[in-house]
């Protein structure tokens, strides 16, 4: 038995849905003894992180890219050693994107742990949440 994919499936591969299902939601499902403010705190908390982390290495990584293309006097100048402008902010990207990380565990220890660990001793205590 071979599989036939539905016609109105334009490839194989994709997973049928149905022409009326509603969409997956992209937030996180709501679980029936947490309180949906704290999980709201949670799901910010986690946003803020990963957009410190990220914004901070992009946007680096974006500004050496704007300087190359349009800078390009400036990214040949020499600054010190006989290095580069350019070569020096390139080399700068790794200590860059290690503060990213850093950045990254500490919002993670100082924001999202934190309300973690009070929804995990919340639910041990019994779970007692009144709606």
């Amino acid at each position: 038995m071979s599989y036939q994919p539905h016609p109105s499936q334009p490839y194989p591969f994709q997973p049928y849905s149905h022409p009326h299902a509603h969409p997956r939601s992209h937030r996180l499902p709501r679980h029936p003894d947490a309180p949906s403010s704290e999980l709201r705190l949670l799901r910010t908390a986690y946003r803020w992180q990963r957009r410190v982390a990220t914004l901070t290495a992009l946007g680096y990584f974006t500004l050496f890219l704007l300087l190359s293309a349009f800078a390009p006097g400036l990214m040949n100048r020499s600054a010190t050693g006989g290095l580069s402008t350019g070569l020096l902010i390139g080399l700068c990207q790794l200590p860059v994107t290690c503060l990213a990380l850093f950045l990254y565990e500490y919002t993670a220890r100082r924001r999202v742990d934190p309300l973690v660990h009070r929804i995990r001793r919340q639910r041990r205590k019994g779970g007692g949440y009144a709606r």
